[in-house]
């Protein structure tokens, strides 16, 4: 049987097990300034939450920010003030995926959908989400999301149009798969309880089931992450150390294989605390004053 050292457990990530905490940091430094494809845009400020009004210049600073390091800014509503977020992204030279924030208050649901089209309509748009999670927290039909799908399509057929869900979504929604242009795929080891050791791994898995159902239709991840704070989750633990070596290892699997990425988040939310437990206000690369974290 042959060997070779530089395989050993190769598939679960690089190879930073012997490495120091300063080494580390080292490592995380690089990568951001290598390029990342793109990151989930984190609006609020301290002190703000969903429903606030947000002003241009917080959306033009943070996107000062964010500019060096990212290709594309994905964005998560079309309302109340989030619609600066293509328009500014796409002035500071960077691609967009842009989300309608669907729920079940229809009124403002169909707000944001005609907030989507308008945007891609006005050129602000290159890849349209029409909703995010939606099936996941139970807040619509799937015949409603369907039909919100197609009411995009129509009205602006030349953007590509995808929906955002946990990756198993996919798999247990034929229909919502083959109405999409583009699959996009949430990818959390973390919130199944993964262990760090494991995590690429499981995160490539969770990529390949969703590139067999997607027949063909290319497979966008739009969200993965790793918190640095906050209470265990099973066998997932939050800290510095494993939130680097996620990162770490997810940037690196993107750039050899040529995956499309969407990091989360750019800016920790202290309000998702709320939603998510302790751990919801620490998975930002950036901490809520703006300045990068683990350098």
């Amino acid at each position: 049987m042959s060997k070779r050292d530089g395989k050993i457990l190769s598939l679960s990530g690089m190879n930073v097990s012997a490495e120091n905490s300063g080494q580390l940091h080292d490592y995380f430094q690089a990568y951001p300034e290598k390029g990342m494809h793109g990151i989930g845009f984190s609006a609020y400020e301290e002190g703000q939450t969903p429903g606030d009004e947000l002003s241009l210049a917080q959306v033009q600073r943070r996107m000062s920010v964010l500019k060096p390091y990212v290709q594309w800014l994905r964005s998560l509503s079309c309302i109340q003030g989030n619609q600066l977020i293509p328009v500014v992204a796409r002035q500071s030279g960077l691609k967009t995926l842009v989300v309608a924030w669907l729920g079940k208050d229809i009124e403002k649901t169909d707000r944001e959908l005609e907030g989507l089209i308008k945007l891609a309509q006005d050129g602000y748009v290159d890849i349209a989400a029409v909703g995010n999670e939606v099936m996941y927290r139970d807040d619509l039909t799937e015949e409603q999301l369907l039909d919100y799908i197609r009411r995009f399509k129509a009205a602006v057929p030349e953007v590509p149009v995808g929906y955002v869900d946990a990756y198993y979504e996919f798999e247990d929604r034929p229909a919502i798969t083959k109405l999409c242009d583009v699959i996009l795929a949430n990818c959390y080891p973390f919130w199944e309880g993964c262990s760090i050791e494991y995590s690429l791994l499981y995160m490539k898995d969770m990529y390949r089931r969703t590139q067999e159902i997607a027949a063909g239709k290319k497979v966008i991840i739009t969200e993965t992450g790793w918190p640095n704070k906050g209470q265990i989750f099973y066998g997932a633990q939050p800290s510095e150390e494993n939130a680097i070596r996620y990162f770490l290892n997810a940037q690196h699997w993107a750039h050899t294989d040529d995956v499309d990425m969407f990091y989360f988040s750019s800016f920790d939310e202290s309000w998702k605390v709320g939603a998510e437990g302790d751990v919801g206000a620490y998975w930002g690369l950036w901490d809520k004053n703006e300045k990068l974290k683990y350098v």
